[in-house]
């Protein structure tokens, strides 16, 4: 799709609401000192939480920390700020997020949260009123799991009030879309269209197309809208980072980039437009895929942008029954998920991103996708010695008991979202039963065997705001506080771990442990300022901390005060 000028108009409305306009003391000029003084600070030092009360740092990174003596005699020529007892953390990581999705999320209408099928299409409807220029309407956030009826939706709720102009709104994790009958006739789609190996078409009792495709057959619908140019793509790249900033997120692992994307962001490094740090995956199967192999990993000279991971997905998701099981479905008989590429096919995309020098970060929800991945990654990383690239599990969530201690035993990292637990416990032991819930969003188990757990969020799929994740980490309950003691609460994290997940283990996932995850002398200065004690406060509100200020490379890229951020982008 085309950046339409009501488009831009929003995207540039967001940069505008976001930008930090910085006064002269708090630009760092070269060689400048600064000390950030009366903190309540908190680092996570090889798993072990350190609190400090100042931190000292001269440009891009810290000099001193102060742990239990009080900085007293103070140079002139340093720049002092009193942090009036505030709560300073280390910038947090977000190890899977798609950051492109989330940028185009802040323009397209959100279903988040409906509860029926009609409110999903009354958003719609209030979205296009709104919109009236755009030449195709499009959404996310649906999820018919919260819906009375449990059902997939069709496309005849959506062709009574959009009876010409396409429409095309993707399911809340991605993994399935809803299309009318106006994007269906565009796509070519009818009732002789087959569905692609690894998606479904969903049909009605007729044979029609329903409206909703599942997985790989979402690109039927997809291929049909215009892309977007590499100059809109940096646009909406830029204000989406600008965003995440205000979350406290001064580093993202961007889960699955495509070539033009990567041109996009390579562009924005160049003009030095980078609020925060970008661990990208190239994402398997794009065209250019294999010319970006014999290239290399990629690091940006500034530190900000990398490009040293794949991103593979071999299953769907679990809400569309697209994962991949061993055993049937406990709510579907006779259905196992979807596995999206076949066996060859998944090791020839690992062999040569292992073979070129690349992490590989291989998405797998359903046990039996986890366990083709393990078994793959056991032969292949044997075969190609690339056990200290430390290959990733992303998701990891639905896992056979005797697998979780073969993360370890591989050198294998755990990719994980901790609020997939929270916004899955309502259908989740629905679809995989009661024995196999037990190895499902594993966290203590997997830390008890001693695996490395990133943390992240999958946003757009769930909210990019990390405090979620932590809250939902340290509690495993909603933001209504259930259920009363967390969904299968032996499953909770220590807030030691939590912090650790989206801080050093984060870093240590992107081979950025030396750099950035933890506050101490030779680390950039990275860290951001919240206004309440989540380790010392109830654990319970954790999820509604406030980020006041974040800071990347010594420079503060928001501050609170200097914005006039509104609800409408508050994620």
């Amino acid at each position: 799709m085309k950046i339409t000028t009501g488009h831009r108009s929003q995207v540039l409305a967001i940069l505008l609401c976001l930008s930090v306009p910085l006064s002269a003391a708090e630009t760092q000029t070269p060689g400048q000192t600064t000390l950030l003084k009366n903190l309540n600070g908190y680092t996570v030092n090889k798993g072990e939480l350190i609190s400090f009360n100042a931190i000292q740092f001269t440009d891009s990174k810290i000099d001193k920390l102060f742990i239990s003596q009080t900085p007293k005699r103070i140079n002139d020529k340093i720049n002092v700020i009193d942090a009036g007892g505030k709560t300073m953390l280390p910038g947090l990581i977000d190890a899977h997020g798609h950051i492109l999705g989330w940028g185009l999320n802040l323009m397209r209408t959100n279903l988040r949260g409906s509860q029926s099928e009609e409110e999903a299409v009354q958003r719609t409807i209030t979205f296009r009123t709104l919109n009236p220029e755009l030449n195709w309407v499009q959404g996310r956030g649906w999820n018919q799991v919260l819906w009375p009826e449990k059902s997939f939706p069709t496309a005849a709720s959506l062709d009574k009030h959009f009876p010409n102009t396409p429409v095309w709104l993707r399911r809340v994790d991605g993994h399935a879309g809803w299309a009318n009958t106006a994007a269906m006739k565009l796509a070519g789609i009818d009732s002789n269209t087959q569905s692609p190996e690894g998606g479904e078409i969903i049909r009605t009792q007729t044979g029609e197309p329903s409206g909703v495709f599942i997985d790989n057959a979402m690109s039927l619908i997809s291929t049909a809208i215009p892309d977007l140019s590499v100059a809109e793509q940096e646009t909406v790249l830029k204000a989406a980072m600008t965003d995440l900033a205000r979350l406290g997120l001064t580093s993202v692992h961007d889960a699955g980039v495509g070539s033009e994307t990567i041109t996009a962001y390579k562009n924005l490094a160049n003009k030095d437009e980078m609020p925060i740090r970008v661990y990208g995956m190239v994402a398997a199967g794009d065209p250019k895929f294999s010319a970006l192999m014999a290239k290399g990993p990629y690091h940006h000279n500034s530190g900000m942008l990398d490009f040293s991971s794949v991103k593979i997905s071999s299953d769907g998701a679990l809400g569309s029954r697209g994962a991949a099981l061993i055993e049937d479905y406990s709510d579907l008989h006779g259905h196992k998920g979807l596995l999206l590429h076949s066996n060859k096919q998944l090791k020839s995309y690992m062999t040569t991103a292992m073979k070129a020098g690349f992490q590989v970060n291989t998405h797998a929800i359903g046990d039996h996708a986890n366990k083709l991945v393990l078994d793959s990654y056991e032969a292949l990383i044997e075969q190609t010695g690339t056990k200290p690239l430390r290959h990733r599990v992303e998701h990891a969530q639905i896992l056979r008991l005797e697998d979780i201690p073969r993360f370890a035993e591989l050198g294998i990292i755990a990719s994980m979202q901790a609020t997939h637990a929270t916004s899955d416990k309502n259908m989740a032991e629905d679809r995989v039963g009661s024995e196999r819930i037990k190895g499902a969003y594993a966290w203590h188990k997997l830390l008890e065997a001693n695996a490395i757990i990133a943390a992240g969020s999958d946003f757009p799929v769930e909210p990019a705001n990390p405090f979620f994740g932590l809250h939902a980490s340290v509690t495993r309950q909603d933001h209504n506080n259930l259920p009363a003691n967390g969904w299968y609460p032996n499953e909770k994290m220590s807030m030691n771990q939590a912090l650790n997940s989206f801080t050093a283990a984060a870093a240590y996932s992107a081979h950025q442990e030396n750099h950035i995850g933890q506050l101490a002398p030779g680390m950039a200065a990275d860290f951001i300022i919240i206004d309440q004690d989540i380790v010392q406060g109830d654990p319970r509100s954790i999820w509604q901390t406030q980020v006041l200020e974040t800071w990347v490379n010594g420079t503060k890229v928001f501050n609170i005060d200097s914005t006039s951020v509104t609800k409408a982008v508050t994620k």
